[in-house]
């Protein structure tokens, strides 16, 4: 039944996919920062429709947390390629995430990797420079930035993994505020080293009260870091108990 069920679920996203494809295209070729949000209101609007289709409702809690006309560092934790569409479907407004730039030379996927994501070669030092460069520039645009501080999917039985000091220094050096954001059952239904297969279930996305980095400086990424990551932890591991 995962089979069957993962098959289903595959051709249902190719299928809608292909149907994206040309507004999404479209939409491409418009300036920015006005491609990016007309980008992802198309996104998210595709995964309004697919994740009910595919039985795996997400909901939301905390999205009163978002300021309109503030641009956020989104702090997530990352369980499961299915935390894409379901942060695609959850975040308000306009967002880039984090992509390997090797994702964008696959064919039909590069249109919205280029769009929808900040590239980086992570061996290549240049690379992250730039990437560092313009997620800032998305940031200053009034986009937020959808980061995973465990840098990949945690395949453990903790909460988390540790975390990168990579979001800590972008949100130091822009002050700009960090959205702690949890996801829940993202795993049940798409686990890393399993066989092909997947199962439905519901998918909650919980947004934090955002951390101020205002006056902050370089010295101050340890403690943040700590503080973000403590705050993740105990909320994971309070939701367990409930």
């Amino acid at each position: 039944m995962r089979k069957i069920y993962a098959v289903y679920a595959l051709i249902l996203f190719v299928s809608s996919m292909l149907i994206m494809l040309i507004p999404m295209w479209l939409v491409s070729l418009l300036p920015a920062p006005l491609n990016i949000r007309c980008f992802m209101w198309l996104g998210r609007a595709w995964m309004h429709v697919y994740m009910p289709l595919v039985f795996c409702p997400v909901h939301t809690k905390g999205r009163q947390y978002f300021k309109k006309g503030q641009p956020y560092i989104i702090v997530c934790n990352h369980n499961s390629y299915v935390d894409i569409p379901a942060t695609t479907y959850a975040i308000p407004g306009a967002s880039k995430s984090l992509a390997k730039q090797e994702l964008a030379r696959i064919p039909v996927w590069s249109i919205m990797y280029k769009v929808g994501s900040v590239l980086v070669n992570r061996d290549d030092p240049e690379s992250r420079k730039r990437s560092f460069t313009e997620m800032k520039e998305v940031l200053n645009m009034g986009v937020h930035m959808l980061l995973y501080p465990e840098g990949t999917r945690n395949k453990t039985d903790d909460p988390l993994k540790s975390f990168y000091d990579g979001a800590f220094i972008l949100a130091i050096e822009t002050q700009k505020p960090i959205m702690p954001t949890v996801l829940f059952n993202t795993r049940k239904i798409l686990s890393a080293g399993k066989s092909f297969g997947a199962r439905p279930h519901r998918i909650d996305v919980h947004f934090l009260p955002p951390v101020e980095t205002a006056g902050m400086t370089q010295d101050d990424i340890p403690a943040l870091k700590e503080h973000v990551f403590k705050t993740m932890w105990e909320y994971i591991e309070k939701s367990r108990s409930v």
